[in-house]
């Protein structure tokens, strides 16, 4: 699991797994919980596609990794969000991305990869709407973890809380109209060139798939 992964992977995995003992051993409780939870969510999409029997991108590992280090470590516990006023953008903009990809890959794969099977803009649709459900969520923890453990996640409150809901709906409407140009035949590379490889790489997930005409 750890050799298969991108060198950018494995480094920050190390570094939080250094960073969260040496928080630990200098009886920082909260700076080590916060490292290993980082960890842990971080290599869950691992285990989650080791269970599903699914092969995921390696630069979709590095990306969560950096989304997750970025929002959790750097964000909390080095103070990125008052220190860099771009910063909550980045992270819940990028993300928002990611989910609205992730989201048109998880409906498409229910059609079996057949692209007439349902119209692509409902694609797009249930994508989007599946990007802002993840967003809503977080926030939803983000808001826990304020009343719960008395951390500062929310920062302005509900400004802060509408605001990257807003992002998260710019992102999540570029995520979903990236899977419909590919659906259309819109071979944009990047991003749509990930969804080729996740539909290349898991035949059986798409078994009425027909590569998309040009």
């Amino acid at each position: 699991m750890f050799q298969g992964q991108a060198l950018l992977t494995r480094v920050i995995w190390t570094l939080l797994a250094l960073f969260a003992a040496y928080a630990l051993i200098r009886w920082r409780l909260e700076v080590g919980m916060v490292a290993l939870v980082t960890l842990g969510l971080s290599m869950a999409p691992v285990f989650v596609a080791k269970w599903a029997e699914i092969e995921v991108p390696r630069g979709f590992i590095a990306a969560t990794t950096m989304f997750v280090g970025g929002t959790l470590f750097l964000g909390e516990v080095f103070q990125f969000y008052y220190r860099f006023w771009w910063w909550d953008i980045a992270m819940h903009g990028g993300s928002a991305i990611g989910f609205g990809l992730i989201g048109f890959i998880l409906v498409f794969m229910m059609f079996q990869g057949d692209r007439y099977a349902a119209p692509p803009i409902a694609m797009a649709f249930f994508a989007f709407c599946f990007a802002m459900t993840i967003g809503s969520i977080w926030e939803i923890f983000e808001f826990g973890m304020d009343q719960i453990f008395g951390t500062n996640m929310q920062k302005s409150g509900l400004m802060d809380t509408m605001g990257d809901l807003i992002v998260d709906a710019g992102g999540a409407l570029l995520g979903s109209a990236l899977g419909f140009a590919w659906l259309k035949g819109q071979n944009l590379g990047g991003l749509t060139g990930a969804i080729q490889y996740f539909v290349q790489k898991n035949p059986k997930m798409f078994s009425r798939f027909r590569r998309p005409r040009s």
